[in-house]
């Protein structure tokens, strides 16, 4: 396989030097012609033992580096390669997006995190960027410092879209960057903020977080900002709000779509002027905060609607994070089956071992409406009644318990007695309309290649244009 050489990646006479790091030989040599043919001169090391040596005896510019290797793992020769060579920039690689291991590379000093199946344009514009990290790094002659050790997130998943959302975060994580987190309900949107938090150097001080549509507003203003005494009837004395109470820390704001105009104007000044007032007071307190804010509602829209200020979206949207839903990543179900019976075996005092194979079938057929935190609570409730030592498709609510074909938001309801046939059209059809005939975008979401939805639409008679239209119900 050979890819072009990019024009103005590399220019001549320099030529830079990478070590190529991977254990498995033929990928290894694929890799090599590739990145050769880039323009960069090339070192393999077949092992983690070999990178060790070659980054004793020789500097390079960029290492592109496995994790999952026997013996000596990536993240091993990383932190080697960071106190020998620390202008040295490392791009890690792994078919495995765990959590682990994409926050610890990137907190142990990683310039960058790519996932397998490798995507030729990221990889070169990943080792571009980090090449041109160096040369900034070798002409200040300043060597970066190696953040601390990562730590843990409760996210759970090996999917490529979480493997996805665990690196975006990882990046996100230092500073104190507004980041805007959206998706469905019961998708883990706080979770990802507390992910934030955890992973960020405000990780010993206060993560609070607000749920913007639970309060009224007024209820709403007095959590945000505190009042003075004597503010109304019932302040007898003062009362900080959580935006102080998180001075040094993070703040949520869940749900900030449903927040009054009113309000959204008062946490604009927060943003702005890093400073807030107590309601009844006429002073005003520094704080810094980094606030994080979550809706499952479309933010753009509400502002067209003029439900939402323009100029505090536009401070919210700095870096913007997708929580995939569950039907988009089914093949972390069984994970996240492992994560909740182990919860709750504890809070039970049960000792269930695991989901027989035809109650996961059926929990991999669910739709999954309420996304993650559905599942929760289904496992939740097997645990609790099980008296077995796995759970069975009898344990399952009723809705779960007969194969069901997909259903999506926006997209016609199956009628009964479809056809797996009949099943498989619907839901490709409703998938390429919601990506508006984007067939990367529709091939990607359903977890297949372009040329196998290519092979599928023209198997099913699905003509994108009219699908794209609307014209088209499958």
């Amino acid at each position: 396989m050979t890819e072009p050489r990019p024009e103005g990646e590399l220019s001549a006479p320099f030529k830079a030097r990478l070590l190529l790091v991977e254990d498995d030989r033929e990928n290894a040599l694929m890799l090599k012609e590739v990145l050769s043919n880039w323009g960069y001169g090339v070192t393999v090391a077949f092992s983690g033992p070999e990178a060790q040596r070659f980054a004793r005896s020789e500097p390079f510019e960029v290492v592109l580096a496995d994790i999952r290797m026997p013996d000596v793992g990536g993240l091993q020769v990383l932190r080697e390669i960071r106190q020998l060579r620390p202008l040295t920039q490392v791009v890690m690689m792994t078919g495995f997006g765990s959590v682990d291991t994409a926050v610890e590379a990137m907190k142990a000093g990683a310039f960058d995190y790519v996932s397998k199946p490798f995507k030729f344009d990221e990889i070169r514009l990943t080792l571009s960027r980090a090449l041109e990290h160096h040369r900034s790094l070798a002409l200040k002659t300043e060597a970066p410092a190696g953040p601390a050790s990562a730590r843990k997130l409760h996210l759970v998943g090996h999917s490529r879209a979480m493997a996805e959302l665990y690196k975006t975060i990882a990046k996100v994580a230092p500073g104190r960057t507004t980041v805007l987190i959206q998706g469905e309900s019961g998708t883990g949107k706080e979770l990802v903020a507390r992910a934030i938090h955890q992973n960020s150097d405000r990780a010993t001080k206060p993560f609070v977080a607000i749920n913007c549509a639970a309060l009224p507003d007024m209820l709403l203003e007095s959590e945000l900002f505190g009042y003075a005494r004597g503010a109304h009837s019932t302040a007898v004395a003062d009362k900080p709000g959580v935006v102080e109470i998180a001075s040094g820390g993070t703040l949520l704001l869940d749900e900030v779509g449903d927040m009054s105009v009113s309000l959204q104007a008062k946490l604009l000044r927060v943003l702005e002027e890093s400073e807030t007032r107590r309601l009844g007071d006429t002073k005003s307190i520094r704080t810094d905060v980094r606030i994080l804010a979550s809706s499952n509602k479309n933010l753009q829209e509400l502002v067209r609607d003029g439900k939402f200020r323009a100029d505090l979206y536009y401070r919210f949207n700095v870096v913007t994070i997708s929580t995939p839903p569950l039907r988009d990543r089914k093949e972390d179900i069984p994970a996240l089956c492992d994560h909740f019976i182990a919860t709750f075996n504890a809070i039970a005092g049960k000792n269930i071992t695991g989901v027989s194979e035809e109650a996961l079938k059926r929990l991999q057929e669910y739709s999954w409406p309420g996304n993650v935190r559905e599942l929760q609570h289904v496992i939740e409730r097997a645990v609790v009644l099980n008296t077995k030592s796995q759970i069975m498709a009898e344990d399952l609510p009723e809705e779960l318990r007969a194969p069901r074909p997909p259903v999506r938001e926006g997209g016609p309801a199956p009628g009964p007695g479809l056809s797996l046939h009949e099943m498989e059209k619907l839901h490709i059809t409703q998938v390429v309309q919601e990506t508006h005939g984007n067939i990367k975008a529709a091939a990607d979401r359903l977890g297949i290649d372009r040329k196998t939805l290519y092979r599928k639409l023209a198997e099913y008679g699905i003509e994108v244009s009219r699908v794209r239209n609307g014209t088209d119900a499958g």
